[in-house]
C-alpha cells in the first residue's frame, strides 16, 4: 500500500473537514428534517424567467459567454453592481469590483493575500465556519471576539488589539459579518460600524465585511454596510448571488481600493483564471430586466413566514432557560439551551429523532459555544419547521430529564 500522506504539504496535513459539509451527508435520509445546511428554499429559484433570459443570453453572447473571460470579471456585470453599491453608500467603480467564484473563494483569497503560517487574524464569537475553515487552511492564529445583540463588542476588540500588539502579534485582518450574522443572526448599528473603522484606522489594519444577507431583510430599517463608511480604504466589501439568485451560479463579488484589488486579481488568476462568464452574463441580463428586486421581494415572502413559525415553535416546544433574539433578516437562528447541555453530543440524540442542526462549537474558535446550536429555517416546509422544532424540543427535554436523574 502506497503512503501516500506522507507527500503531503504541512498545510494540507493540518486541514480538516467542514462540519456542515460533514453533516449534510448525515442528512441525505429523507426522514431527517434538517436544519443544518444553510441552503436557500429551491422554491424561489427564479426557474422559469431564467429560462428567457438564457435564450437570450445565447442568442447574443453565445460565442463570448462559452469562451473563457477576464479575471476580475464581465465589466456590464460590475458596471450593475456598482451602480447597486452607490445605493447602499459605497461609491465605487467597475474597476474596483471583482466577480469571484462564490464568496467561499473571496475569502480564500483574502487568506492567501494576507496570512502567513503562525498570522493571527480577528474573528467574531461565534462566527461564519467557510471563514474559519478558509483562513486556517493558511495555518493561521484565529483571535475571537464576543458578540452580543449589537455584533462584535467594539470595547473587548480593542483590548485584544492592544494585547496581541504588546505581545508582537500583529492582526492581519478584522473578519465581520455584520448583517443578519451567521450564526448568530444579529446586525451591528451603525454608530458601531463607525467604531470599528475608526479602531481599523488607528491600529492599520483590514475590515474583510462579509455581506451575503442584508437584502434578506424582513423587519429591520436599512443600515449602510461597514464598507460606506470606509475613508482609507480599509474594508474589503463581500457579497453573493448565492442568497437573492442562485447558489448553483457560483458568482459573488469583492469590492476594495485599488491596491487591494490589483493584489486580489493576481492572486485570483493562480485559482481558477475567470469566474464562469456564462453565469454572469445570466446574472447581468437577470439584472437589466430589473428582475432582481422583485426577486429578492419574493424571497423575503417566502422565508420572513418561515421565520416565525421557527420562532413561535421554540416558544411552544423549547424548555425554559433558552435563549435566542429572533433574527430581523437572514436565515438562521442561534439559540442557546440551559445550563447541563452539550448541543455537539445532543446531535446524535436529535439524529435518532430524525433531526439535524449544527453545534454552536463549529462557530466558536475558542472552544466555546457548547450550548449554542444554529437552525437554518429557509429550507424546510412551514409544516416541517414545526414538526422540527418539537422534535428537538423533546430532545432537549429528555437530556434535561437526564441530567437530574444523573445529579
Amino acid at each position: 500500500m502506497v503512503d501516500i500522506t506522507r507527500l503531503y504539504s504541512d498545510r494540507a496535513g493540518k486541514m480538516r473537514k467542514s462540519v456542515i459539509r460533514e453533516l449534510l451527508k448525515v442528512t441525505q435520509d429523507p426522514e431527517i428534517i434538517s436544519f443544518a445546511g444553510g441552503l436557500p428554499n429551491p422554491n424561489s429559484f427564479p426557474v422559469d424567467d431564467l429560462k428567457g433570459v438564457i435564450e437570450v443570453v445565447m442568442k447574443e453572447h453565445g460565442k463570448t459567454a462559452l469562451q473563457y473571460g477576464t479575471t476580475q470579471g464581465l465589466t456590464e456585470l460590475r458596471e450593475i453592481i456598482a451602480e447597486r453599491a452607490s445605493k447602499d453608500g459605497i461609491e465605487t467603480t467597475v474597476d474596483n469590483i471583482i466577480i469571484t467564484s462564490g464568496s467561499q473563494q473571496a475569502l480564500d483569497t483574502v487568506g492567501k493575500m494576507f496570512l502567513n503560517p503562525g498570522d493571527t487574524a480577528i474573528v467574531g464569537l461565534p462566527t461564519y465556519l467557510g471563514g474559519i475553515n478558509a483562513f486556517r487552511s493558511y495555518e493561521s492564529n484565529l483571535t475571537g471576539i464576543p458578540l452580543d445583540k449589537d455584533g462584535m463588542k467594539m470595547d473587548i476588540l480593542e483590548d485584544s488589539i492592544i494585547d496581541l500588539l504588546k505581545n508582537d502579534f500583529i492582526p492581519k485582518f478584522i473578519y465581520v459579518v455584520p448583517t443578519f450574522q451567521n450564526p448568530a443572526g444579529v446586525i451591528m448599528p451603525e454608530s458601531r460600524r463607525k467604531k470599528l473603522i475608526d479602531i481599523a484606522n488607528e491600529h492599520d489594519l483590514i475590515i474583510v465585511e462579509d455581506d451575503p444577507y442584508s437584502k434578506l431583510n424582513y423587519d429591520a430599517p436599512h443600515i449602510k454596510p461597514i464598507k460606506a463608511f470606509d475613508d482609507e480604504g480599509r474594508v474589503i466589501f463581500i457579497s453573493t448571488f448565492s442568497k437573492i439568485l442562485a447558489p448553483g451560479f457560483r458568482l459573488a463579488w469583492t469590492i476594495a481600493s485599488d491596491e487591494l484589488t490589483r493584489k486580489m486579481i493576481i492572486c485570483k488568476q493562480a485559482l481558477d483564471l475567470c469566474t464562469n462568464p456564462f453565469t454572469q452574463y445570466i446574472a447581468s441580463e437577470f439584472m437589466r430586466r430589473g428582475s432582481l428586486d422583485l426577486h429578492i421581494m419574493k424571497i423575503c415572502e417566502i422565508y420572513k413566514p418561515k421565520r416565525d413559525i421557527m420562532i413561535q415553535s421554540m416558544e411552544k416546544y423549547f424548555p425554559e432557560g433558552y435563549i435566542c433574539y429572533k433574527p430581523q433578516g437572514g436565515m438562521f437562528a442561534w439559540p442557546t439551551l440551559p445550563e447541563g447541555i452539550d448541543t455537539e453530543t445532543l446531535f446524535l440524540d436529535a439524529i435518532k429523532q430524525k433531526v439535524a442542526y449544527v453545534h454552536g462549537k463549529a462557530f466558536h474558535v475558542d472552544g466555546g459555544g457548547e450550548r449554542s446550536m444554529r437552525l437554518n429555517f429557509s429550507y424546510s416546509t412551514n409544516d416541517q419547521i414545526e414538526e422540527g422544532i418539537k422534535r428537538l424540543g423533546n430532545v432537549i427535554k429528555e437530556k434535561l430529564e437526564k441530567n437530574k436523574v444523573v445529579l
